[in-house]
C-alpha cells in the first residue's frame, strides 16, 4: 500500500526523462535567476536607447557582460551547449519528444516567472 502512494506522488513524466534532459532541467533551473537578469537587461538597455540615455545604455551593457564573465555561469552554460546538442540534435541516440516536451515547458514557465 505504501508504495502505491509513493507511486502516486511520483511525477510519471520524470522518470521517463533522459539522463541528458534531467542534468539540461537541472542546470537550467540554476541558471534561471542569471537568465532572467539578461532578459531584464536586454530590455532596460532597448528602452534606455530608445530615450537617447547612452550613459545608462552602457551602464546596463557593462553589468550584462559581468554576468558572462562569471566563471560558474559560463561552466554551466557551456554544459548545457552540449547538451543541447545532444539531445536536440539526436546525437547519442534518437530525439525523445518525453525530454523536449519537458525542457519545453520548463523554459516556458521560466519565462513567466521572470516577467
Amino acid at each position: 500500500m505504501r508504495r502505491l502512494v509513493l507511486l502516486a506522488l511520483v511525477p510519471l513524466h520524470a522518470l521517463a526523462l533522459t539522463p541528458a534532459a534531467k542534468e539540461w532541467l537541472e542546470i537550467s533551473a540554476r541558471l534561471e535567476p542569471v537568465q532572467c537578469e539578461r532578459r531584464q537587461l536586454r530590455r532596460q538597455i532597448v528602452l534606455a536607447e530608445v530615450e537617447e540615455r547612452a550613459a545608462d545604455a552602457q551602464k546596463l551593457r557593462a553589468r550584462a557582460a559581468a554576468l558572462s564573465r562569471d566563471k560558474d555561469t559560463a561552466r554551466l552554460e557551456r554544459r548545457l551547449a552540449e547538451l543541447e546538442k545532444r539531445i536536440l540534435d539526436g546525437k547519442g541516440g534518437t530525439r525523445d519528444p518525453e525530454d523536449l516536451q519537458a525542457i519545453s515547458l520548463q523554459q516556458r514557465e521560466a519565462f513567466y516567472r521572470c516577467d
